[in-house]
């Protein structure tokens, strides 16, 4: 396959940034997409110029680190996939391809393609854990009996990577899937009663500070999620919300 890549190059966070345009050949359909990059990036470097940063870890779908905008979608063509797991066959010989790092405010551009995506950090530090002590003669979280319903759910909304999809998607640029995952995973369960109100209160509290737009329900979030995270969630966050205020 013989494509061509538009690519936004961005020397650093000050830099005003462009788009580039490179010519890649003889990529194999079942090349990863970053596998491709590596492939541009090793002629760039043959070439003695400076290659594309993108950011990648596991390349399993696991990290979620390896976010990228390809031709107007988050992650690419293809669902319930990040940026890793897309194969090259999913384009055509000859394609032009747009490869653009997440734009939100709160997602401000290092280099390249590259993100600081530390606004997460700082929400889950707020409060997306549980703190109480578990020493002593508390009952171990194991023995626990919890409903299989409100199990599979809390697993469901443990599934989110922080990747970061859904607040590229939103026209907003909402974080609301992402921080209402991480409430849910916690009220679902009875060891994350305890502190429900606080990290409800604390979480939505630093989502606001990072700068995250508002949610106004469109739902391409959710489409867009490599996990499927269902906006549920975002409900559920918003009753929690309710109940701390109110109490």
């Amino acid at each position: 396959m013989n494509l061509t890549l538009k690519i936004w190059r961005q020397a650093g966070p000050n830099d005003k940034g462009r788009m580039e345009t490179y010519k890649v050949s003889n990529v194999n359909p079942d090349m990863s997409f970053l596998e491709m990059l590596d492939v541009l990036n090793e002629d760039l470097i043959a070439k003695g110029e400076d290659p594309v940063a993108f950011d990648h870890d596991c390349r399993e779908g696991i990290c979620g680190m390896c976010s990228l905008y390809i031709n107007g979608e988050a992650h690419g063509p293809g669902r319930g996939i990040t940026t890793c797991q897309l194969h090259m066959r999913s384009f055509k010989d000859g394609d032009t391809i747009t490869i653009e790092p997440w734009r939100a405010k709160a997602f401000p551009v290092i280099k390249d393609l590259v993100t600081d995506r530390s606004a997460f950090d700082r929400i889950i530090q707020a409060g997306g854990y549980i703190s109480v002590n578990t020493s002593g003669n508390t009952i171990d979280a194991n023995a626990i009996p919890i409903p299989k319903e409100d199990a599979d759910k809390a697993f469901d909304a443990a599934t989110c990577i922080g990747c970061g999809a859904c607040v590229a998607t939103c026209k907003n640029s909402s974080a609301m899937l992402f921080v209402a995952a991480k409430v849910s995973q916690f009220a679902l369960l009875p060891q994350g009663r305890v502190e429900a109100k606080e990290r409800v209160l604390k979480m939505v509290h630093q989502m606001d500070l990072e700068g995250f737009g508002n949610c106004t329900n469109t739902g391409a979030c959710e489409v867009e999620c490599p996990k499927g995270i269902s906006l549920e969630n975002i409900a559920r966050m918003n009753r929690e919300y309710l109940k701390a205020t109110l109490s």
